[in-house]
């Protein structure tokens, strides 16, 4: 018997994280971000993921919106890099579906 049900402001932070993900390209962009370890132009994750300038910075708008990407001004460019602190407390879909403790989301996350 389930004694406690994931509080609702945690449960509505993670549902938009999923949501966040719920686009093989964002997941592409996240896990590439991830592996770079460093700020990224743009136009370097266009010719990594093969997709549209425009389609890649909606992508990346999602992303920043859910604090999964960070982005930083560079003169007249944008880079982009990934949240390290926020990835750090993404909890895994089958940690939250089999009751497992959940990190908690605060702490830059959302």
């Amino acid at each position: 018997m389930v004694t406690e049900l994931l509080d609702r402001a945690t449960a509505a932070t993670y549902a938009s994280w999923f949501r966040a993900l719920a686009d093989p390209s964002r997941v592409q962009i996240v896990e590439y971000l991830a592996r770079q370890a460093r700020p990224m132009s743009v136009g370097e994750l266009v010719a990594a993921v093969g997709l549209a300038q425009s389609t890649v910075s909606q992508h990346l708008k999602i992303l920043t919106e859910v604090r999964f990407v960070l982005v930083e001004a560079v003169g007249t460019a944008r880079h982009y890099r990934i949240n390290e602190t926020c990835i750090a407390c993404f909890p895994s879909a089958a940690d939250v579906v089999m009751g497992r403790p959940a990190p908690n989301p605060t702490g830059g996350c959302a």
